[in-house]
């Protein structure tokens, strides 16, 4: 990473700032030169104020955020606790940013989070005609469970300009030590 970075947890008076982080680092104008793009998949925001506050309401669950000293958000992702996993979502990290490290770092923290909280495994759901990601998640330790699901059909995910197919990727996880 280019400098470092302070970690927190979003609470209601960053929901402004996520979203515009969000949507500039996947549908952005300037996420259409990053690996992270999906505007040629998909089109409308990533996600809005309201899908932000309803993610900070689910139980179980928090948005990890970066900040760098001068406290500007670099980067985010989404954690909630599910009986033995976590489930890690929402990873964006700022176009400027991407390529420095600032990813691999938060799903870092999102798996020790869940190793914290004695889940055995970290899961999440990757657009399946995004390979570059699959390939990148797959060289950090997950792995295909073999699982697909469809694409919400909700225009709060974005407006799919073709069939999408979601990839369930999982990632046992080390039990993290006992005080």
């Amino acid at each position: 990473m280019n400098s470092p970075v302070q970690l927190s947890t979003a609470t209601a008076a960053d929901i402004s700032e996520l979203e515009a982080l969000v949507n500039r680092a996947y549908r952005g104008a300037a996420g259409q030169v990053g690996w992270t793009a999906e505007s040629h998949l998909l089109a409308g925001p990533r996600t809005d104020a309201a899908a932000l506050a309803e993610l900070l309401r689910t139980p179980e669950a928090r948005i990890l955020l970066a900040r760098d000293a001068a406290q500007q958000l670099l980067g985010c992702v989404y954690l909630q606790l599910r009986a033995d996993e976590v489930y890690v979502g929402l990873l964006a990290v700022a176009p400027e940013r991407q390529a420095s490290g600032l990813g691999k770092h938060l799903l870092a923290a999102a798996e020790a989070y869940g190793a914290q909280h004695r889940c055995r495994t970290a899961t999440m759901t990757v657009l399946a005609d995004r390979p570059e990601l699959v390939a990148w998640y797959e060289r950090h330790g997950y792995r295909r469970s073999g699982e697909t699901r469809p694409f919400p059909n909700d225009p709060q995910h974005g407006i799919p300009k073709q069939a999408l197919t979601l990839l369930v990727l999982t990632k046992p996880l080390a039990a993290a030590p006992q005080p």
